[in-house]
């Protein structure tokens, strides 16, 4: 994440900029506001409620669609994120400082918000973590590809249905189904190749329970709570259960 630069360094063993711009953090909280907040804007507008459900698989489904964004620059960045995953681990030994929180609040500069190289470090600090995302051979890495270029259209799709009632509510129904339950089972075989590697023995409990654990959950929470949803689109032929 460095501007345009004469500096010989290697991209990939340059620190992270702190001058001009917005620091990463707020950019990904405004990315997912600017997606939450319409759909939940629309059900107010039309139906004149806010409904909670409603309201969480919004929150869900604009988190996924930006992680989806940073996930296609996973694939598109890949070579990048192995030096940079490097970069990350021996800066960490040197100044003791957290890399994804320390990336989060450096500030990327306006002509670079949408660059991929810039949100590749996503992952390079994540691979601090789990070295799997700085591997184009593991399951984690592969997983989140294909969640990056297979979900951004159902999941529109979903999210409008739910918000607007636009089609037949059992179709909409198996959408999500489909849907919310790769995303379960994905997440929760990601878990288990975690462990079965044996990842956990090369990090903090911390670590484990913030980065693993924490992080990784709404993936699995949310989409129980859609394919509930879903389940009673399909039995009800109706959207009662988000209160329309």
């Amino acid at each position: 994440m460095v501007e345009h630069t004469t500096d010989p360094t290697p991209p990939d063993a340059r620190p992270p900029t702190r001058g001009s711009g917005i620091p990463a953090a707020v950019l990904a909280g405004l990315a997912v506001a600017g997606l939450a907040i319409p759909g939940i804007g629309a059900r107010y507008y039309v139906h004149g409620d806010v409904h909670v459900i409603h309201s969480v698989l919004s929150l869900f489904f604009s988190v996924n669609l930006l992680i989806c964004a940073w996930e296609a620059c996973l694939f598109l960045r890949r070579d990048h994120i192995e030096k940079r995953a490097a970069y990350w681990r021996t800066r960490k030994v040197a100044t003791g400082r957290v890399p994804a929180r320390e990336f989060l609040s450096t500030r990327v500069p306006f002509g670079r918000i949408l660059s991929p190289t810039v949100w590749a470090d996503v992952w390079a600090t994540y691979a601090v973590v789990d070295p799997s995302f700085s591997d184009r051979r593991s399951f984690g890495f592969n997983v989140d590809v294909v969640n990056g270029f297979v979900t951004p259209v159902p999941t529109l799709i979903l999210y409008a249905a739910c918000t607007v009632e636009f089609m037949p509510a059992a179709v909409a129904g198996i959408l999500g189904t489909m849907l919310f339950w790769q995303w379960t089972y994905g997440t929760s075989a990601y878990y288990v190749s975690f462990f079965v590697a044996g990842r956990q023995r090369h990090i903090t409990r911390g670590e484990l329970y913030a980065n693993i654990g924490a992080l990784n959950a709404p993936w699995v929470l949310c989409p129980m709570l859609g394919l509930y949803v879903s389940i009673r689109l399909i039995l009800d032929g109706d959207y009662s259960v988000l209160g329309f």
